[in-house]
């Protein structure tokens, strides 16, 4: 199968291309030397000369360290990715397999473990209601297109926040990364390897809709951000009101800290015969 990738040299392109190449794919890698995806007449050209049967679209514009007051701002590339962009890459390879990334932590708050069904966090704070919407707008273009969304956690690995010298590792290390109000935001996590052998797995079955791929232990922030300092050598994370947090992070910071809510994988587990790698965040970092 011709798979074009968007994204090939992001976090998780690196880890995919070499195991699709492994299971005898013919890999197109799609930067911004071929074309850029939010430029529609050269990527109309260019998708439509490579001929892709499938195309993964992993493209962000992330910066490696997101001010939660400057969300908004920081995301608005990625925003135009996950919606021009995937106009774009649609309208270029009609009929071929569409796969696109989304988020398994932008669920509506509750109780217990989202899935597939839970709906979307219809009102989130302000800085991060932008990037709701393109990330609804991504999922409808995909169903549209008879895709399939992989909506994946919080990732962990190599150049994610999580790794040595990623920028969450640097601030727990600092003590700046203190335990907010209960600690209560729900993680689900997801290492970059496991995100490409899904989206592997995905390219072999006619699975259409959205999957929570993430690993199989949720944890809250109260119960992880110890255990991860700890790991790092780092002092023991402080503690700090609610309100404190909001005057220094802003709403947005405050709720990602207390209110996010974990995924459950069992759908993906099943249609995709998937599983992680590491079962606990905390083993990966064992």
């Amino acid at each position: 199968m011709r798979v074009l990738v968007a994204g090939a040299t992001g976090v998780i392109g690196r880890q995919l291309v070499p195991l699709l190449e492994a299971v005898g794919h013919e890999v197109i890698p799609m930067s911004r030397k071929l074309a850029d995806v939010l430029d529609r007449e050269a990527t109309l050209r260019a998708v439509r000369q490579a001929a892709p049967d499938a195309v993964v679209h992993l493209l962000t514009a992330i910066p490696k360290e997101i001010d939660p007051r400057r969300f908004a701002e920081q995301f608005e590339l990625t925003n135009r990715l996950r919606t021009e962009g995937t106009r774009n890459l649609i309208d270029a390879a009609p009929g071929a397999r569409l796969i696109t990334q989304g988020l398994a932590y932008a669920y509506e708050p509750g109780e217990g473990l989202a899935d597939e069904d839970t709906p979307l966090w219809a009102r989130p704070p302000k800085q991060f209601r932008p990037a709701r919407r393109a990330l609804a707008e991504l999922e409808e273009l995909t169903a549209g297109a008879g895709g399939l969304v992989l909506r994946f956690g919080h990732l962990t690995g190599p150049g994610t926040v999580y790794a040595k010298d990623g920028s969450t590792s640097v601030a727990v290390r600092a003590g700046k990364m203190p335990i907010v109000g209960d600690g209560g935001s729900v993680f689900s996590f997801t290492t970059t390897h496991d995100a490409a052998t899904s989206i592997v797995t995905a390219l072999d079955r006619n699975v259409t809709g959205v999957l929570n791929v993430v690993d199989d232990t949720p944890l809250t922030v109260r119960e992880w951000l110890p255990a991860f300092a700890e790991r790092l050598g780092a002092p023991a994370p402080k503690r700090v009101p609610e309100f404190l947090a909001r005057l220094a992070v802003g709403s947005w910071g405050t709720a990602f800290m207390t209110r996010l809510r974990g995924a459950d994988n069992a759908r993906a587990r099943l249609l995709l015969n998937w599983r992680p790698r590491y079962a606990c965040f905390l083993d990966e970092q064992a």
